[in-house]
């Protein structure tokens, strides 16, 4: 595993813009973190071409679950009107929150061969390996929701209201997993060797199945319905439901008639606990 380089005038030893009028400084600081992010976005994707069997398993397993749920399992308890238009956007949102484990395992792989420790004594952005590794899983999970809702377009899933809505509702969908990214690289620093990530991986799990993405709350016992309204995934499930213009098995709750509002607030909330819990852990790894 190795990085590229580049000398740069007026940059050594971690400087970022050298002498100058604040905002010229200023100016120069946000120019390396992006050069330097989008040099770590391109070590990602350089081992998405060196290991590109990885990548199609990422996309195909989310496609094995819809089938799966589609054919076999069945889903959409409780829904007045088509269960796959029910089930594909539910099935959306669960993708979202699945599949973290690659970048889990990337960042302590990274840490466990000592690649941080060599990326923290260049003169480079702190930051800029997580943000590297957060652009290119959200490059990935774009193409996984590109590819499920090509499959549940096929099998009979249809959007009905326009494609402005229909990317406001791929918009949430993305900000879902850009919170959950943030949650599964705090997780991955904090167990610290990739063994350890299937353990961790695990917490996902409920978040994902208690929720309204296989039947609605109100086909559920009343404790348990209302427990599941306000799981962040099932804000976004019903959100997304209701600019595609699909069946939601809305309750009448608070929650359910505010699901545009509490797909917004549920992620911007998790990105503003997780992202500076990440950013300072990664700070305090050893050098």
């Amino acid at each position: 595993m190795s990085a590229t380089t580049t000398a740069v005038p007026g940059r050594s030893g971690g400087g970022r813009g050298g002498p100058g009028p604040d905002g010229a400084g200023a100016s120069s600081r946000i120019g390396w973190a992006l050069a330097d992010s989008w040099t770590m976005t391109r070590r990602e994707l350089a081992h998405w071409a060196r290991q590109p069997v990885q990548v199609l398993v990422g996309l195909v397993f989310p496609v094995m679950l819809l089938l799966m749920f589609t054919y076999l399992v069945g889903g959409g308890r409780g829904v007045d009107g088509d269960p796959t238009e029910f089930l594909v956007p539910g099935m959306l949102a669960l993708t979202m929150a699945f599949g973290l484990e690659s970048t889990m395992l990337a960042v302590t792989q990274d840490l466990g061969k000592g690649v941080i420790d060599r990326f923290r004594s260049m003169p480079m952005v702190p930051g800029a390996v997580l943000v590297g590794r957060s652009t290119a899983d959200m490059l990935q999970s774009t193409a996984a929701l590109a590819v499920m809702a090509g499959v549940g377009y096929a099998v009979g899933w249809r959007w009905h209201n326009g494609a402005a809505a229909a990317l406001g509702a791929m918009g949430l969908l993305l900000l879902l997993r850009f919170a959950m990214l943030w949650v599964g690289i705090l997780l991955a620093m904090v167990a610290g060797r990739p063994e350890m990530v299937s353990a961790v991986q695990i917490l996902v799990w409920p978040v994902g199945f208690l929720s309204n993405v296989f039947a609605t709350p109100g086909s559920m016992p009343g404790w348990l319905g209302a427990s599941v309204e306000w799981n962040p995934m099932s804000a976004t499930a019903t959100a997304v439901r209701e600019l595609f213009g699909n069946p939601g098995g809305a309750t009448g709750s608070w929650a359910a008639e505010h699901a545009q509002l509490l797909a917004v607030l549920w992620p911007v909330a998790i990105i503003a606990v997780f992202f500076p819990l990440a950013v300072g852990k990664f700070a305090r790894l050893s050098r």
